[in-house]
């Protein structure tokens, strides 16, 4: 019998343990606290000296909010930053001046969000590396002009190359207005530079080209004017190539150096502080290619 009471008693002690080990534990969160008070500082670098920034696109954001733990940043670019500290960097990469919104979530206890946009605009330019700059401008400014007299100096081939395979013009076969008028680059900051086209009133146009200029019939000279001072813009090259230095410029207006081809966009397959060699896409959709030297 003093047996049987010990095993009962036993059975009741585990019985006990294993019903309390089965007890729901609860959990409490603390207090869930919304942030509120957003505030959005952005700093451009460069903006001292012109509010859009120096061109390379830096942006430094500081942010204050109550209750927020941590933020989640939208850049407005497609990029975006989760931050727990008050200050944020980034770096914009689109071509010259754009407007961009940065959306700022705050987060507070138990994720709650609040949210806050503010716009900037913002101005970025290529970074032209200095051996670039130097060849183009003459550290100020240098004048460019066809280089008639030698093969090649005008030439066509396939969009997909980088080489005048279609048709390579030998020395001067082309007419005088193919060949006359200069290019002038001149040096405005560290990466910065404008382009002036004088091609003394008249230029030679390619036949499928000549409607963009305003002109209708075949290959030959027409009257066009000409870009006046102005900025131009740089970027990577859109193509490759193994003799490409890997960029390009846009030329504003209708573009026109040298020969009308359509196009206003060059890509340089060769640079030196003596020869530059262009390509561009015109629109005929074939590459064409001309030599520049430096007077």
């Amino acid at each position: 019998m003093k047996r049987n009471i010990i095993y009962i008693l036993l059975f009741a002690i585990a019985a006990s343990l294993l019903i309390g080990g089965c007890k729901k534990t609860d959990y409490k969160f603390g207090s869930i606290k919304t942030p509120s008070g957003i505030v959005i500082t952005p700093a451009i670098q460069g903006a001292s000296a012109n509010p859009t920034g120096d061109g390379s696109g830096k942006v430094k954001i500081s942010l204050t909010a109550t209750n927020a733990i941590s933020y989640k940043i939208l850049w407005g670019d497609g990029d975006s930053s989760l931050t727990s500290l008050d200050t944020a960097s980034h770096i914009y990469t689109t071509l010259d001046t754009n407007l961009y919104t940065i959306t700022v979530n705050a987060i507070g206890t138990g994720g709650a969000i609040s949210t806050l946009s503010k716009q900037i605009k913002v101005l970025y330019e290529f970074p032209i590396p200095a051996d670039v700059m130097t060849a183009f401008t003459g550290g100020s400014t240098k004048t460019w002009v066809p280089y008639a007299d030698t093969v090649a100096n005008f030439g066509v081939g396939p969009a997909a190359g980088f080489t005048p395979d279609y048709y390579a013009a030998q020395p001067n076969e082309k007419p005088a207005c193919a060949y006359d008028g200069s290019v002038v680059f001149t040096k405005t900051g560290t990466s910065s530079m404008t382009i002036n086209v004088d091609n003394n009133g008249s230029s030679f146009l390619i036949g499928a080209a000549t409607a963009f200029y305003g002109q209708s019939g075949g290959d030959g000279c027409y009257v066009v004017t000409t870009v006046s001072t102005l900025p131009i813009s740089f970027s990577g090259a859109n193509t490759g190539g193994g003799s490409s230095p890997g960029f390009q410029f846009k030329v504003p207006g209708n573009g026109l150096i040298g020969f009308g081809t359509g196009g206003t966009t060059y890509q340089v397959t060769f640079l030196s502080n003596h020869t530059m060699i262009l390509r561009n896409i015109g629109s005929d959709g074939n590459a064409w290619y001309q030599i520049l030297k430096a007077q």
